[in-house]
């Protein structure tokens, strides 16, 4: 998750509805009106929190997920070998990117497939590496980080996803792409003292969106996870979110309302940030939105919370009951399609 921020002037544009006067109307007759029922919520699968907490775990357990070391190859390693295990078509999308301080990256997106035939596909996202410094730190910030929140969190749940589907009797109606985006967050620091470099986080989805696994690939929609495994955490609609996807940010805080999930998925906007889903909206036209905690109305300015790239991004703070809202909050909007 990036330290730099947009804002956007979004412009709301509301629609006017005529009711229209018949014939039978205007000789007096009552016209009978038909309220057609809303079609019942499929049950989707129980999301597991212990098993996404594991996820986390593990992953934090490697070391920092540090592109160019041995943690970040080991990761990705096990990150395939267990959507294999969950029955998943996997595709390794290796690629070399150049960062902002020159540093030539080894990088690798790697892509999961469910029911791959299908033509309606749900596209769902998160980045699994990790800062390569702590710069929000007061101590030792040139350090990396543990990352359990800001890329653990949403890698545990997008494999727990991966499971549940797996085990599930009943399969999803529709295709479901996972893709892990690399190289998200070696962006420029704010206090970095070279110029700035344009466009120099989400590497990964950059070249995912220039590069599509598939030729011609499209979905539905997506949805990125990022920092959502936070202890108390709350999900405002974020800017670039609700300026694409509107209809699909509506339909995601429905479903986790509607499913108990009110305290997370909060009907409070958001400030535009450049994330992944921002590359896979304007480059791949893919409209993406982001499920990612902020803080708005944070005092001290630090929209991405107190622990966003410091070294107390750490299991401590990750909670179970956080994973369990987000992850089936997705698996209900992807079981209702």
């Amino acid at each position: 998750m990036k330290n730099k921020m947009n804002m956007l002037a979004l412009i709301l544009c509301g629609t006017l509805c005529f009711a229209s006067c018949d014939s039978a109307e205007k000789s007096g007759n009552k016209v009978a009106t038909v309220e057609e029922e809303a079609p019942a919520a499929v049950q989707a699968p129980a999301f597991n929190p212990d098993s996404a907490y594991a996820f986390v775990e593990k992953q934090v357990a490697f070391g920092p997920r540090v592109p160019n070391t041995g943690p970040h190859f080991q990761t990705g390693e096990w990150i395939v070998a267990k959507l294999k295990e969950y029955g998943a078509q996997v595709q390794e999308q290796k690629f070399q990117a150049r960062a902002y301080d020159g540093t030539m990256l080894n990088l690798r997106n790697v892509i999961a497939s469910y029911n791959p035939g299908a033509a309606n596909r749900i596209l769902l996202a998160a980045h699994w590496d990790t800062r390569p410094v702590a710069d929000k730190d007061e101590e030792n910030p040139d350090k990396p980080i543990d990352g359990a929140n800001d890329g653990g969190s949403g890698v545990g749940v997008l494999l727990e996803i991966a499971r549940t589907i797996h085990a599930a009797q009943q399969k999803p109606d529709v295709g479901v792409d996972l893709i892990f985006f690399d190289g998200e967050d070696y962006g420029q620091p704010e206090s970095s003292a070279g110029p700035y470099v344009q466009d120099s986080w989400c590497l990964g989805s950059q070249y995912w969106s220039r590069n599509k696994h598939v030729p011609n690939y499209r979905a539905n929609y997506g949805i990125l996870l990022d920092m959502v495994g936070g202890e108390n955490a709350r999900f405002p609609r974020e800017g670039y979110s609700r300026q694409f996807a509107k209809d699909i940010v509506d339909k995601v805080w429905k479903a986790g309302n509607s499913i108990g999930y009110s305290d997370f998925f909060k009907y409070q906007n958001a400030p535009a940030i450049t994330d992944d889903h921002y590359y896979v909206n304007t480059l791949a036209k893919i409209r993406m939105i982001d499920i990612v905690e902020l803080h708005p109305n944070a005092g001290n300015g630090d929209i991405f919370g107190a622990y966003h790239h410091r070294h107390t991004d750490t299991m401590d703070i990750i909670s179970k009951n956080t994973l369990k809202a987000v992850g089936q909050t997705v698996l209900h909007v992807v079981y209702n399609e």
